[in-house]
C-alpha cells in the first residue's frame, strides 16, 4: 500500500512539473510573439519620425516602423505627429499651409536636444522631416510599416495618396498596418482596399470598457484595436482577445507595466524604447 501510495505522489510530482514547465515554456512563446513598435521610431533616443529614430527602432530590435502622417500645402505626405509644426521643428504653424519645399527647410532635430540633453546628439541639428515616400525608399519593400492617419478630417485624399504610395513601392501589405482614431478613415481605406489590416485606435479617460457591439462594428474592418493603456485591465484585454481581435495599447516606456500587459494576453506593445521590449521578450 505504501509503495501504491508513494507511487502515486511520484506520477503527481513528475505531472505537475511538466505542466509548471509548459506553462513557463508557454509564457516564453507568449512573450516572443509580442508585436515590438518603434513608436515614432525609437522615439526615447533620437528626434521622432527622423530617419534617425527610425533607423534606431530597427537597431534596438523594433518589429514595426510607426509613422504618423500629416499632408502638406501641396498633397505630400510628411511623416510628423502633431498639426502644427511648432513642438518639433523650428517653425511655426498649420502643416496644411506649407508646402514640403517649406518644411523641407525646417530644423526637426535641434528641438529633441534641448528637450532631452541626456540623449542629445550634435548629429540630430539640422535633420529634417521626411515624407512617407522616403521612408519607403529608405527601408524598402518588406519593411514592417506601421502608418496612422493622423487628422484625416483636416486632409481630404489623405487615404487615396497613402495607398497610391503603398502601390507604388510595392510595400508588403503582409508587413503593412493601418491605423487611425478616425473610424471613417479606417472604413474608407476598407472600402478602397480590404487587403490592408486596419487597427482601431482608442483614447480613454477613465477606466476602459468596451461592449460586444462595439467590438462587432470593429471587426467589420478592423483586425485589432489600439488602447492607451493606462486605464485598461485584464479583462479588457481578455474580452478583446476572445473576440479575435489583436490588441496593441500605447505608449509603454518601462519594463514592469510591459511585463504586466503581456501576463493580461496583449499582442502587442507600443514603446519609445523598444530595446526595452525587446530584452522583456527575451525574459530579462
Amino acid at each position: 500500500m505504501k509503495k501504491k501510495w508513494m507511487a502515486a505522489a511520484l506520477t503527481l510530482l513528475v505531472g505537475a512539473s511538466i505542466v509548471s514547465g509548459t506553462g513557463g515554456a508557454m509564457a516564453k512563446e507568449k512573450q516572443k510573439d509580442i508585436v515590438n513598435v518603434a513608436h515614432r521610431g525609437a522615439s526615447g533616443y533620437a528626434p521622432e519620425h527622423t530617419l534617425v529614430s527610425y533607423e534606431m527602432g530597427e537597431k534596438l530590435k523594433g518589429d514595426y516602423i510607426e509613422i504618423d502622417l500629416q499632408m502638406t500645402k501641396d498633397g505630400q505626405l510628411i511623416a510628423m505627429h502633431d498639426e502644427t509644426l511648432d513642438r518639433t521643428t523650428n517653425g511655426t504653424g498649420l502643416v496644411k499651409d506649407f508646402t514640403l519645399d517649406q518644411i523641407k527647410e525646417l530644423d526637426a532635430g535641434s528641438w529633441f536636444n534641448e528637450t532631452y540633453p541626456q540623449y542629445a546628439k550634435a548629429s540630430y541639428e539640422g535633420l529634417t522631416v521626411p515624407t512617407l515616400e522616403e521612408v519607403f525608399q529608405k527601408f524598402g519593400k518588406n519593411e514592417f510599416y506601421y502608418i496612422e492617419t493622423k487628422s484625416p478630417e483636416v486632409y481630404p485624399g489623405m487615404e487615396e495618396e497613402l495607398l497610391r504610395l503603398v502601390e507604388k513601392y510595392g510595400i508588403d501589405k503582409d508587413k503593412l498596418l493601418v491605423q487611425s482614431f478616425s473610424a471613417e478613415s479606417l472604413e474608407k481605406m476598407h472600402g478602397l482596399d480590404d487587403s490592408v489590416k486596419l487597427v482601431q485606435l482608442l483614447w480613454y479617460t477613465a477606466d476602459a470598457v468596451i461592449t460586444d457591439e462595439e467590438i462587432e462594428e470593429i471587426k467589420d474592418y478592423a483586425i485589432g484595436v489600439g488602447p492607451n493603456y493606462s486605464f485598461i485591465d485584464k479583462e479588457y484585454v481578455q474580452k478583446v482577445t476572445a473576440s479575435g481581435l489583436e490588441i496593441h495599447p500605447y505608449t509603454v516606456n518601462d519594463k514592469e507595466t510591459m511585463k504586466t500587459l503581456i501576463d493580461w494576453g496583449v499582442t502587442g506593445i507600443f514603446t519609445n524604447f523598444p530595446g526595452l521590449l525587446h530584452e522583456v521578450k527575451k525574459g530579462k
